[in-house]
């Protein structure tokens, strides 16, 4: 299920950068920065909202909350249903992103919680053995990061 690619402008563009950096930033400020009228800037971020082209929403750095664990989960599939697995694994409240990859892994998903016992109870007790069709999976504890999100280049 793959989703349909939408184009983009410069402009676009260029917004997007700006309310990546801080997406509270009037659009006036962006107007001004990009020498547009605040007008264009809300028609364009209107219609990249309407398109889901831009989604806007707060982000949580987990190194900054107390007892919060981060990890990659990397998952190997005995059959490549990869969309159904994703769409299961994707319901387990703990799971922040899931995403089919090529590469040794069929998947990958990221995932917070709030303590290794509650890892392991996700990964090898409940959650995600009562999924099935999971041959194989390896898990990364992220120590730190750089990067909080995924940034257009």
């Amino acid at each position: 299920m793959a989703a349909e690619k939408k184009e983009i402008d410069e402009i676009d563009r260029k917004i997007i950068l700006d309310l990546q950096e801080d997406a509270r930033r009037p659009y006036k400020d962006i107007a001004a920065k990009l020498a547009i009228s605040e007008g264009t800037v809300k028609n364009r971020v209107t219609r990249l909202l309407q398109r889901g082209v831009l989604k806007l929403e707060a982000r949580v750095d987990p190194f900054a909350l107390p007892h919060k664990i981060p990890a990659i989960v990397g998952v190997n599939l005995k059959d490549r249903n990869h969309d159904e697995i994703m769409r299961q694994i994707e319901k387990i409240p703990e799971v922040t992103g899931v995403w089919n990859a090529s590469g040794h892994f069929d998947l990958f998903f990221e995932i917070m919680v709030d303590s290794l016992d509650e890892l392991n109870e996700i990964l090898f007790k409940k959650d995600l053995k009562a999924i099935g069709g999971i041959s194989y999976t390896e898990t990364f504890i992220i120590l730190s990061s750089t990067t909080k999100y995924f940034k257009l280049s």
